[in-house]
């Protein structure tokens, strides 16, 4: 399981050899992306033979912060948490990626490197590209690069909305918002977070993690045992959140469309 120390960068811990992801790749597609399920079919037969399926293991550094991005993931499957530690250690999270987008923008967005790290959350997988054959495809000024600047313009609105939420919003309200963007990028409704690290990533106190995760508990809205999280009530846990949560997922729904044609 992930724990608070496993979030500093880690330069010995790099992408496990495939071995037996042969056998698990042919039960996913890059598809299942939603970015490149939304490209037409010759854009997205053009890129295919330069889309490498990657496993994304818990507690993986995709990136560390000043790295240089050398590949855009794709996510399929799992969650990658964008986030900022302080000189002190002390961190934050900025936004979370799942298979609705990509991790590595600023490999297109010309800057290259990004202060912020990025960790899996949840395990997956990915299928990543490298950033000059990206740059390549980008000449063409087509769809793919249509896709990504609007998921990008997405993530933008969901790193102000979670400033927002952390400078306005409870904990309780926080931590509601937080399940539910995962549980958007996950296909149960089940999440393996401890306190320390949900704590770690809304950038508050652990004790307000557990007095807020008690409530919803009480509520009947999750159930809690030793590190795994159950949601037991979405409906209600909507009720409870504020705002910020349907900012973020409306915004994303207008921007990404289901199919991009020519």
């Amino acid at each position: 399981m992930l724990k608070a120390h496993s979030l500093k960068p880690n330069p010995e811990k790099r992408f496990p050899p495939m071995g037996g992801e042969d056998a698990i790749s042919a039960l996913h597609t890059p598809r299942q992306n939603r970015l490149l399920a939304a490209l037409p079919e010759e854009d997205y037969e053009r890129l295919l033979p330069e889309l490498e399926f990657v496993p994304l293991p818990l507690g993986l550094s995709v990136h560390g912060a000043g790295d240089r991005e050398k590949y855009l993931y794709f996510v399929t499957e799992g969650i990658v948490s964008r986030f900022y530690m302080t000189e002190n250690g002390a961190t934050a999270e900025s936004a979370l990626a799942g298979r609705e987008g990509v991790i590595g923008i600023a490999a297109f967005l010309g800057g290259e490197r990004s202060p912020s790290q990025a960790v899996v959350l949840s395990a997956g997988h990915a299928y990543r590209v490298e950033v000059d054959r990206l740059k390549s495809e980008f000449k063409h000024c087509g769809p793919l690069q249509h896709v990504l600047l609007l998921y990008t313009q997405a993530l933008i609105t969901q790193i102000a909305q979670t400033a927002v939420c952390n400078r306005h919003h409870s904990v309780e309200q926080q931590l509601c918002r937080w399940l539910l963007l995962c549980l958007d990028r996950l296909t149960s409704n089940r999440l393996d977070m401890i306190q320390e690290l949900i704590a770690n990533m809304l950038g508050v106190r652990r004790e307000g993690v557990t007095e807020a995760a008690g409530h919803l508990q009480a509520a009947g809205l999750i159930h809690y045992c030793r590190g795994h999280i159950t949601v037991l009530d979405r409906p209600k846990l909507e009720q409870r959140v504020c705002e910020c949560y349907a900012v973020v997922r409306k915004e994303m729904d207008r921007l990404l469309p289901d199919k991009i044609t020519n």
